[in-house]
Parts: C-alpha cells; sequence; structure tokens
C-alpha cells in the first residue's frame, strides 16, 4: 500500500464522520532475536520480552504475531549521524547503564523497524503494537544512553513525516523523561511531544517545557491519581494539535513495583491509558520503553487490552 492510500484509509477510517476504529485485529510486532542479548544482573534483560511474550500468548492466542524489518539507513539517518551508526559497532560499553553487546547496532535496527512497521500497520487501518528491545527515547543523535541505542520513536515519526503525515504527535508516560526524543524533535513544529517522567530521576531533564516539546515532572511518590491526572492531560494536549498519528512511547516503569523508579501507578493505570487511546479515535502506533518489574507482562496485557477493547 502506497503512503497515499495509507493515509486516504487512515481517514476513511478515523478522521472526520468516521465511527472510530473498525474491529480489526491486534498485531504484536516481535522478533526472537530481541531475547539473544543480555548481561545478567542488569535489569533491561531478555525476560521483559520473552515473558511478555509468553503471557500475551497464552492470554490471546487470537493475536496476530509478526517478525518487523529491520530499519534502513536512510530512515536511521533522518535522526541519528553516520558517526552514530559507526559507534554502535566499537566494542566498548557507551555509559555505566548502556553497555556494547555484540551485533548491537542489528538489535537496536530490528526495534526502529518494529516502530516503523507500526506506523505502517496503523496507517492502513490495523493496531500493532511493538514488542521488542532495546528500548530507544533516551538515545540522542550521537549518543547511546539510558539503556538506548537508536531512537525508535523519533525514527518512527520522522518516517510517519516522510511518508506524507502533516502532523505527529507523541505520548511517552515512560517514568523516565525522553531526552533523546526531545533533542531530536525540538523545534519541529509539525511534531507535538509531550514527556510525563519522575524528576528528580534520571537523566535529570524535562523540567520545563518550551515551543513543540511538552514535559510534566512527577516528584518521587507522587499519588498515583494525581500522577494520572497528568498523563491524561499530556494526552488532551496532544490530541489538541490534531496529529494524523499518535505515537507512544509505552513504558511501564512508572508501575509502584518497578525496581529502579519510585513511582505508584497501579495495573488500573495503565489499562486507562490503552482506553483513552481506544477512544482517541486516530491511527495509533505504541512501543515498548521501559518497564522492569515482574509484572511487565500483566501491565502490558492490560494496557493492549483495553486498547484493543
Amino acid at each position: 500500500m502506497t503512503a497515499l492510500s495509507a493515509l486516504s484509509l487512515a481517514l476513511q477510517l478515523y478522521g472526520p464522520g468516521a465511527q472510530g476504529y473498525r474491529s480489526v485485529m491486534l498485531t504484536v510486532l516481535f522478533d526472537e532475536a530481541a531475547t539473544t542479548f543480555g548481561i545478567e544482573g542488569h535489569p533491561e534483560r531478555p525476560a521483559r520480552v520473552a515473558n511478555t511474550r509468553a503471557y500475551l500468548m497464552d492470554e490471546h492466542p487470537d493475536w496476530k504475531w509478526l517478525k518487523p524489518q529491520p530499519a534502513k539507513d536512510e530512515d536511521i539517518l533522518r535522526v541519528h549521524s553516520e558517526v552514530h551508526l559507526e559507534r554502535l559497532r566499537i566494542p566498548t560499553d557507551f555509559d555505566a547503564d548502556t553497555p556494547f553487546y555484540p551485533n548491537i547496532d542489528q538489535h537496536a535496527r530490528r526495534a526502529a523497524g518494529a516502530a516503523i512497521g507500526c506506523v505502517d500497520l496503523a496507517l492502513s487501518g490495523e493496531r500493532a503494537f511493538s514488542l521488542m528491545r532495546p528500548p530507544g527515547h533516551h538515545a540522542t543523535p550521537n549518543t547511546a544512553m539510558g539503556f538506548c541505542y537508536l531512537n525508535s520513536i523519533a525514527i518512527a515519526a520522522r518516517y510517519a513525516l516522510w511518508i506524507g503525515c502533516e502532523r505527529v504527535a507523541i505520548w511517552d508516560f515512560d517514568a523516565h523523561h525522553g531526552n533523546g526524543t526531545e533533542e531530536i524533535v525540538f523545534g519541529n513544529q509539525r511534531i507535538r511531544f509531550a514527556s510525563i517522567h519522575q524528576y528528580p530521576g534520571y537523566p535529570g531533564t524535562g523540567l520545563s517545557s518550551r515551543e513543540n516539546v511538552l514535559n510534566w515532572p512527577i516528584a518521587p511518590g507522587t499519588a498515583p491519581k494525581v500522577h494520572a491526572a497528568a498523563v491524561h492531560k499530556a494526552l488532551d494536549h496532544l490530541l489538541e494539535f490534531a496529529p494524523d498519528i499518535l505515537l507512544v512511547s509505552a513504558g511501564f516503569d512508572a508501575f509502584v513495583e518497578d525496581p529502579i523508579t519510585e513511582m505508584t501507578l497501579e495495573l488500573e493505570h495503565f489499562a486507562e491509558f490503552g482506553q483513552r487511546l481506544k477512544e482517541a479515535g486516530l491511527p495509533v502506533a505504541p512501543i515498548l520503553e521501559g518497564g522492569y518489574s515482574d509484572q511487565l507482562p500483566q501491565l502490558v496485557e492490560g494496557f493492549l487490552a483495553a486498547w484493543h477493547g
């Protein structure tokens, strides 16, 4: 399907006068290669996606599974420099949190390709979720950091503009500020980015909003009702932008039992976020970012089941 016809279909499904989502199958983009790299004791571990996949397959045997294509150079280079791509192949750690893994450039390409695949499927009238690792929203044009090597959501956003979308919104409810995404999209008036995140907390950015970037810093231990209200308010601001597609950095590390954050959200709040996506009535492309508790499978399932309805 061409970009133009995909956009035309999206307008039919979600545009003025449409009845919202038609009854469509949910597709989960996943590649077994995402479970083949890691370091013992590191929170960003293969079990995150392996266990989630097993749980989703048990709970929803009717959902479709699709192996994504790796992102192409042309898609990555809209966001990252050639120097950065070369650095991903040098076998030295990037920082204390972000180790070098053999073929990490290829693993990151697969995650970015899955995000692009979610965009294509969303604009074709389908629902799709990227269950891939590594995450991406901390990666800047020239730096891998915070478990992230390529910024999948930014790559997907720039791809969406390239294929014909006029406006793209990014909703980032990961517990950590999407500093890399902000750096990449800042000043691009065709993209609106909203991040709701713990502050103080890693990476220590995202305290204020500017131009097309909206930040909601949330203090550790904030009441879950207050935190969730900020997440919903951020989405309201994105919907006012009237985007052609809404991309979602779906991080589940604001969960009360997550081992590396100090937030208070429960499963029900992530289900509410999925319900809001269902009610939004426009193409949506969510991808997995953070989430390091053993309850990640249940959190993802609650979010997706509410979205899928």
